[in-house]
């Protein structure tokens, strides 16, 4: 069955019974023609029909799962599945573990926590569909997560990019090498560290292991995935119809151009999402990918985020591209940006906790910046353990007042 079908068979029973999208979905001809759906959107309709606003198909009764967004950019927006979507949550996830090349005798471990936000709760659940050893990390310190394996002999490790490299200093403090553990793939998402090429090369040095990026979100579903070429984050157009437009006028955008991320999710009927704006920011391909899968790429994965871009002196700068710069100085551990306002012009200051004594890094730090950035940084160095640890997105980024 055709994406478009799909689609067709979910429209007829959301005009009938879904308030949220009914008068939308009656009102226009076309798919192009239904308007997008943004965040602000789902805050709002939850706050002004509390507590799971008018998104619903079936009556409450029907669902079994809740989860919330990680509240990162604002108020936390609550998501339901009944039984049918989480499965195809869960078949969406198995995608993504045979991207990367997991397989049947395989250990997985997730380092989460396991509380309210989805973040790898479906991955848990889809490794033990496949077979698989399925190791909880929740309610874990990070000593404990290690211990937990290398005496289990997890085979895989599911957690952010932030965490993995957390687990790997942790280990390095205990005197622990975890390139010599059995672990041999590494699967991310929550951030886009996996994709940015010096944190990649960092997470897989400090495993021994090949790691892979993912992509999804709580309200949309595990959209993308990585295959072991490599080349780009495939997008699931088995289960999503994907757009990719301007996020300033709103247009759609062809193939090799930057732009906004627009899904639709097809297997989420009891609270679907439509033409809704991701906020994620890539460049589509659809040329043929050397593994032989066909479709749509995300080349680079997901570049940034349309509200994280920050403009210094003129010059537009996404994090990714700050933690790509600073990921190529092994030495320095943890780090924050701070964007500031003097004399009316954006400024860019950076705290790092360096291992040992700086030793110039901050002076090749400022220096690279310079070269590929084209800004300047204040750069400072903080004393260890000052910055904050990250199990879950991280928030590195925030706008302070001098």
């Amino acid at each position: 069955m055709t994406a478009a079908t799909r689609f067709d068979e979910m429209r007829a029973i959301l005009a009938d019974r879904n308030r949220f999208y009914a008068d939308r979905l009656k009102q226009a001809v076309r798919f192009q023609d239904i308007p997008f759906t943004t965040k602000q959107q789902l805050v709002e309709d939850q706050a002004n029909h509390p507590p799971f606003g008018t998104n619903l198909t079936f009556p409450v009764e029907n669902y079994t799962r809740i989860h919330q967004t990680s509240g990162t950019a604002g108020r936390p927006i609550l998501w339901l599945d009944t039984p049918e979507s989480w499965d195809w949550w869960l078949r969406c996830w198995v995608e993504v573990f045979k991207g990367a090349g997991v397989r049947r005798g395989d250990r997985v471990y997730v380092a989460f926590s396991f509380g309210p936000f989805i973040g790898f709760w479906t991955a848990f659940e889809a490794a033990q569909r496949m077979g698989l050893m399925s190791i909880s990390g929740g309610g874990q310190s990070t000593e404990q997560r290690l211990q937990s394996i290398l005496h289990r002999e997890a085979t895989v490790l599911v957690c952010t990019p932030t965490y993995a490299m957390r687990l790997a200093d942790a280990a390095r403090e205990q005197g622990i090498d975890m390139s010599r553990s059995a672990i041999r793939t590494t699967i991310h998402a929550g951030e886009p560290g996996a994709s940015i090429t010096e944190t990649r090369k960092r997470i897989q040095e400090s495993f021994g292991a090949r790691t892979f990026d993912h992509v999804g979100m709580t309200e949309m579903g595990a959209y993308g995935f990585e295959c072991e070429e490599q080349s780009g984050l495939h997008i699931n157009e088995d289960e999503f119809i994907a757009e990719m437009i301007d996020p300033a006028t709103q247009a759609e955008v062809d193939d090799g151009q930057k732009g906004e991320l627009v899904l639709t999710n097809l297997g989420r009927v009891g609270m679907p999402l439509i033409r809704y704006r991701t906020g994620d920011l890539g460049v589509i391909s659809r040329e043929p990918c050397p593994c032989g899968r066909r479709g749509a790429r995300l080349v680079g994965g997901v570049l940034g985020r349309a509200d994280d871009m920050i403009t210094i002196r003129g010059i537009n700068v996404f994090p990714s591209a700050v933690e790509n710069i600073v990921r190529r100085h092994p030495e320095i551990v943890e780090f924050a940006i701070e964007v500031y306002r003097h004399r009316e012009m954006h400024e860019l200051r950076l705290k790092v906790e360096v291992a040992g004594a700086p030793d110039g890094v901050i002076d090749r730090l400022a220096q690279a910046f310079s070269n590929d950035l084209r800004i300047r940084a204040s750069i400072e160095h903080v004393a260890d353990g000052s910055l904050p640890r990250f199990e879950l997105k991280s928030r590195r980024l925030r706008f302070v007042e001098l």
